[in-house]
């Protein structure tokens, strides 16, 4: 079992993403994507493995999300991603993959279906 987890420390939510992770005994490979952000065709994929699209996992009330005009955005889905990749405080976390599968911790009990 390969279990990732695109985590931010400082978030309640990720932490217990984590906390349940290593509660089943699993020791995953931990990403700061803020620090290590996802490149373009690891956030496509990662989208696809979520059957998201990049709306859905953009943080809405980050002040960059506004800032940059995203609400009434005509952006196309590439271009969405590129701006995922490039403000990284706009993914919404932690997303965990196991395999071929991923979900996003929030509830972080989803992660559950996928471990």
């Amino acid at each position: 079992m390969s279990v990732t987890i695109y985590h931010n420390p400082r978030c309640s939510k990720s932490r217990q993403t984590l906390e349940i992770i290593r509660n089943k005994g699993i020791e995953p490979e931990i990403i700061e994507y803020l620090d290590t952000p996802p490149s373009a065709n690891k956030m496509k994929k990662l989208l696809t493995m979520l059957d998201m699209e990049p709306e859905q996992i953009m943080r809405k009330s980050e002040a960059i999300y506004k800032e940059l005009g995203l609400k009434d955005s005509k952006l196309n889905k590439a271009e969405l991603i590129k701006t995922l990749v490039e403000n990284p405080k706009l993914i919404e976390r932690p997303i965990v993959t196991n395999g071929d599968k991923a979900a996003l911790g929030r509830p972080p009990q989803n992660v559950l279906d996928i471990l």
